[in-house]
């Protein structure tokens, strides 16, 4: 199916998509030149304060993003363009749940436990791979991980339970 097609239940416009992330931006902008302005924008003896370009950046993000937003608020065309229909958010949050899940767990858990649970998760619901892989893939890539960074590398990643057993 082709992007923005109607033949599918739209979930968002792009033009309300266009009108949020265009005022997230000016918000992000508005910060931007808030604490340039905080540490000094101007132009000291020895040249640019340290908030002279971000100020500048910031300023054009807010000229942008203002323009985009009237441009969207203004605009009362007949056009209703899907942003996301319901079957592809579907596949999106298929992604983004467990990701986040995963984000979570490593918290508690590590990296590399969780790491074990989210690639034995997706073999299993997304690509359907049998147990004697499954398995073997969940725990092998992030035993490799962790010997590349913690012991290789000397690179310490978020541990949990299991890797305080074990001494590390």
């Amino acid at each position: 199916m082709e992007h923005g097609t109607q033949n599918s239940d739209p979930v968002v416009s792009n033009r309300t998509m266009e009108i949020v992330v265009a005022g997230l931006f000016a918000l992000v902008a508005i910060v931007v030149m808030a604490d340039s302005v905080r540490v000094g924008n101007g132009w000291g003896s020895d040249g640019p304060k340290a908030g002279y370009f971000p100020f500048y950046v910031g300023l054009i993000m807010l000229v942008s993003s203002l323009a985009t937003l009237a441009v969207n608020l203004w605009r009362h065309s007949g056009e209703r363009t899907a942003f996301v229909e319901k079957h592809q958010l579907a596949l999106v949050l298929q992604v983004l749940v467990p990701s986040a899940v995963f984000v979570i767990l490593t918290a508690f858990l590590g990296i590399y436990l969780s790491a074990v649970l989210f690639i034995a998760f997706f073999m299993h619901w997304v690509g359907k791979y049998p147990l004697k892989t499954i398995l073997p893939v969940s725990i092998l890539v992030p035993a490799g991980l962790f010997v590349m960074f913690e012991i290789w590398f000397l690179v310490p990643l978020p541990k949990g339970p299991v890797e305080t057993m074990f001494g590390f």
